[in-house]
């Protein structure tokens, strides 16, 4: 870049626990720039933070900034201990002048000035961290997973707050869509040192994958001199010998570093495997709810609603993505879910399957101990064996399926990153055989490598599958639909990933601005009518149709349900294995039939309504 940089790391390099974390890192900081800093979990990508605002001392090197430059450092974990009212918190790095500053920020995040902050639940801490770290109008501004704890409305109004920041900002976030629409740049943090791109966080697969190729080729290179080295020792040129074996020696750290990337890039493939040893499939029915009306006692008197009428039919292999704001209730629609919480008095009919073996795994994670070393986390009873998926394997085996090495599983627990205790806590709970799983809030400190690794074992998952996530990325590689709320105690079940039940939630609302403008328009006309487009009169052919469309629809409807019924009988298949090929052929044909009888009504219809 042209202009001078405020910020720099030059050649930094740290030790930490006898391993060299960092060789040589090398990365500046530049005024507007929003930089996504990547690597795998336990790479040092928050260490780095800490060097870089000052709270930890590099071994060697240069850490530099601008002389009057300001930082502020947003912690994956705020520590309030030291705060009595959220007012105090939000002020603690601007003078009294600018205290209004800490006011505003406040009263943008829905914060009362007084609250307790230990009192806060983890979205709110998240909100009050984050009017800290804006109150002071940062030059430079270090955001460690600052979406933790955020739901999806308050990541979106985060994401605007970076992108009009005029500072710069170094950003590290398992959120990989948040990146994506928010950063400028991408600094990868791998075998200790950075490489940048100065293109955002959307560029960097493609350009990981061109790093990658590119030091294939370099190792290939290498390898050929080696050749060519090694007939040269044969031949006897003994005076050559001390310089070959300094270039043996870097091309065999070569080949282990090539050979652990590979291993790393592969982990996909190798771990999918696991997945597919499940529990005996659940009946057909997981759960179904009719009419569920829950809610509770608000704090300041009246009732919280969570759900209202609300109707659900969960079937076996559904993979649902429940999403909405934090206290809107998707905890407790889960608890109900699961039977472990009953709907109020009243109610309607809740069926929930009797045969579920369920992995539920909670944002809390509180189920490690820190004085337990890997092997002991994975192996609690003992042995080098560990049961996945009612199958033996080798707890380091298993351990290599989420990247971590035999050097790594003697040590204690409490030695891991906040991104390697999520992926230890994962490869426990996905080790468990299950015809449900539940997971909430997976991707919560979790590198790209190990995202990327879940998405693949969730794939091969043949069990059914809910999950409560504010990766809106995630979702849209997980889930086939999304349940989210409407207010009031009203919940929509959306079929496709996020994307799509935004894309849906736009068009609704667009239709409903149309439609109050063409009401709005009607009212102002001299003359009346019921619609401002009148129905279009089908031709004679299209009317037979149309009419023969709507009697076929319900009854091959009736025909599936009842066929679906009739192959759900366990004992068709053992007694009458005829009959039940016959039957499954006619479902497949019977789905097919009305797939195309709604699609041919569904053009027919608007054709009548002038839509076509």
């Amino acid at each position: 870049m042209s202009q001078a940089p405020i910020a720099t790391l030059r050649n930094v390099q740290l030790t930490l626990g006898g391993a060299p974390l960092f060789t040589g890192v090398d990365l500046s900081l530049y005024p507007g720039e929003r930089i996504a800093l990547v690597g795998r979990n336990g790479a040092g990508k928050s260490t780095l933070m800490r060097i870089f605002a000052g709270n930890l001392e590099a071994d060697s090197g240069d850490v530099w900034k601008q002389p009057g430059a300001s930082f502020q450092y947003l912690h994956q974990e705020p520590d309030f201990s030291k705060f009595k009212t959220a007012l105090e918190y939000a002020s603690a790095d601007i003078d009294e002048t600018e205290m209004y500053m800490a006011e505003m920020e406040l009263d943008m995040a829905g914060l009362a000035h007084d609250v307790d902050p230990s009192t806060l639940s983890g979205g709110q801490g998240k909100r009050l961290a984050l009017a800290r770290a804006f109150a002071s109008d940062p030059d430079i501004l270090l955001l460690d997973e600052p979406t933790n704890h955020l739901d999806v409305s308050a990541i979106e109004e985060l994401e605007g707050r970076i992108s009009s920041f005029r500072g710069a900002i170094l950003l590290v976030s398992h959120d990989r869509r948040f990146m994506e629409n928010t950063t400028t740049a991408t600094a990868w943090l791998r075998q200790g040192v950075v490489r940048k791109l100065d293109r955002g966080f959307k560029a960097f697969d493609e350009w990981a994958e061109q790093v990658e190729a590119e030091e294939e080729k370099a190792l290939d290179r290498l390898q050929t001199k080696l050749k060519a080295e090694q007939r040269w020792l044969m031949r006897g040129v003994t005076g050559r010998r001390k310089r070959n074996q300094g270039r043996l020696s870097k091309v065999a750290n070569m080949r282990a570093e090539q050979a652990e990337r590979k291993h790393n890039l592969n982990q996909a493939n190798t771990t999918a495997s696991i997945i597919s040893n499940d529990a005996a499939p659940s009946s057909k029915l997981v759960f179904e709810g009719i009419d569920i009306q829950k809610a509770f006692d608000a704090p300041g008197g009246g009732k919280k609603v969570i759900a209202k009428d609300f109707s659900i039919k969960i079937m076996r292999g559904a993979r649902l993505g429940l999403v909405g704001g934090n206290g809107v209730g998707k905890s407790t629609l889960l608890k109900i879910m699961l039977g472990e919480i009953p709907v109020d008095e009243g109610s309607g009919r809740v069926r929930i399957a009797k045969n579920l073996q369920i992995t539920y795994l909670d944002q809390n994670r509180n189920t490690l101990k820190d004085t337990d070393t890997l092997w002991e986390a994975l192996a609690p009873d003992g042995g080098d064996q560990i049961m996945v998926r009612d199958y033996p394997r080798h707890v380091a085996s298993y351990a290599k399926d989420f990247m971590f090495g035999p050097e790594q599983l003697r040590q204690p627990v409490s030695a891991l990153s906040g991104g390697e205790r999520n992926r230890l806590t994962l490869a426990i709970a996905l080790a468990k055989s299950s015809n449900l799983m539940v997971l909430d809030e997976p991707t919560n400190d979790l590198d790209m490598e190990t995202l990327d690794l879940l998405e693949d074992m969730l794939m091969d998952y043949e069990g059914t599958l809910i999950i409560v996530s504010h990766d809106r990325a995630f979702l849209d590689g997980v889930v086939t639909s999304v349940l989210t709320p409407e207010g009031d105690g009203e919940w929509l079940e959306t079929p496709g990933g996020y994307s799509d039940y935004l894309s849906q939630k736009q068009n609704r609302i667009a239709s409903k601005k149309k439609q109050a403008a063409a009401k709005s328009t009607g009212k102002n006309q001299s003359s009346p009518s019921k619609s401002n487009k009148p129905k279009v009169k089908l031709t004679f052919k299209d009317q037979h149709r149309f009419d023969e469309l709507e009697k076929l629809i319900p009854k091959r409807e009736l025909e599936i349900s009842e066929l679906e019924k009739d192959l759900a009988d366990p004992d068709l298949f053992t007694k009458k294995p005829d009959e039940f090929n016959t039957k499954a052929k006619r479902l497949d044909m019977a789905r097919e039939e009305l797939e195309t009888y709604e699609m041919d009504w569904l053009v027919l219809e608007e054709k009548r309504d002038g839509l076509s």
